[in-house]
């Protein structure tokens, strides 16, 4: 059987890294990487790292509007299609690259499976939340994280051929976690290129959303409580918002932030393990984080895993310094439930193609 697999940015380059390994014991697979996340440091390096076989194809299409970015999509997809002929495509999560290789399949006849299907935020003023409702309408097989998701499918109608099977974002991080252990696999490198010593304690910051990051008031609150903790925080930048973030920490007198250029998938596995607690807009990492057992709070209007949401061990919060500080102090209760699965996901997904493809 041969599956093509459409991948386009950070997360589903870490889900195909173990989906990938278990597909290619037994199918022909080709790999379409659209470019959506294109700077090396989120792209390149992951499949460097990750040892995932290099992209049959990469589209190189990233930026412009919604619109634009996935008509782009559509087209070079469908033309890949309509070349390599394959039994099913793959596809992961909600982004525009997901869309566009469902929309592009189903037009084509060809069935469509859906790895991390059924989340539902509740609102279209999400455009990840669109993108995940039609992808889950036009999908042949989809398959869930978790029973939330099942749910969500069950509410909609989708029930049939949809199977929970656990997430592969957990099957990587509790391999990786392995592979890594305490050894700090890159070092930290500065906006300017400069190195940067690793404090003994830390905590980990991510922050990308347009939301929080787009615009001045917002990301200074997020960076004031920040600098205001009793380690430093770590914060790697992400492309998009070097400038604006640069732009403030030169501004302010911050004593306590490790500004830094964004780091692999390893290093962030790394420093998710060892560090003290965890600030996001990442529905990543926010898993990330309670897969180690690290306290999380998600600036986010939005709960996106409801299961991370039990014993203080994921909250959300506004872009308000105040608040974030208070939530992160919150003692967290931790229990030996895995919601998540058992880390045995890529065979389950490969199975249910096996059966239902």
């Amino acid at each position: 059987m041969k599956i093509l697999t459409v991948v386009g940015a950070r997360p589903q380059f870490i889900k195909a890294a173990v989906v990938s390994r278990e597909l290619r014991k037994t199918h022909n697979e080709v790999l379409v990487h659209t470019g959506q996340h294109y700077d090396y440091n989120m792209s390149e390096v992951f499949f460097e790292e990750l040892d995932i076989p290099k992209p049959d194809y990469n589209l190189g299409i990233s930026g412009g509007t919604h619109g634009k970015m996935t008509g782009e999509m559509l087209i070079a997809i469908e033309e890949v299609l309509i070349k390599e002929k394959p039994d099913a495509v793959l596809i992961y999560g909600d982004t525009n690259s997901t869309m566009a290789g469902a929309i592009a399949a189903v037009k084509l006849h060809i069935p469509v499976v859906h790895v991390e299907a059924g989340n539902r935020l509740g609102t279209l003023n999400n455009p990840e939340e669109v993108n995940r409702i039609i992808t889950d309408h036009v999908s042949t097989l989809r398959l869930c994280c978790t029973h939330s998701a099942m749910e969500f499918l069950k509410k909609e109608n989708l029930s049939k051929n949809s199977f929970v099977v656990g997430d592969p974002m957990y099957d990587a991080f509790k391999y990786y976690s392995l592979k890594v252990k305490d050894d700090m696999p890159e070092e930290l490198i500065g906006l300017d290129g400069e190195k940067i010593d690793m404090p003994t304690e830390f905590y980990y910051m991510t922050c990308h959303r347009e939301e929080n990051a787009g615009s001045d008031k917002p990301l200074r609150e997020i960076l004031k409580a920040a600098d205001s903790l009793d380690a430093p925080c770590i914060y790697p930048v992400h492309p998009r918002n070097k400038v604006k973030v640069k732009c403030i920490t030169e501004e302010e007198n911050y004593k306590n932030l490790i500004i830094c250029q964004p780091v692999g998938y390893l290093m962030s596995v790394y420093l998710v393990n060892h560090s003290k607690k965890i600030i996001t807009d990442s529905g990543g990492l926010q898993r990330e984080a309670f897969f180690g057992g690290k306290q999380c709070v998600t600036i986010f209007d939005y709960v996106v895993w409801p299961e991370t949401m039990v014993g203080n061990r994921n909250q959300l919060s506004k872009p308000d310094a105040k608040e974030i500080i208070e939530k992160l102090n919150c003692k967290q209760i931790i229990t030996d439930d895995n919601p998540f699965g058992d880390g045995k996901s890529a065979v389950k997904i490969l199975d249910c193609i096996n059966k239902y493809v």
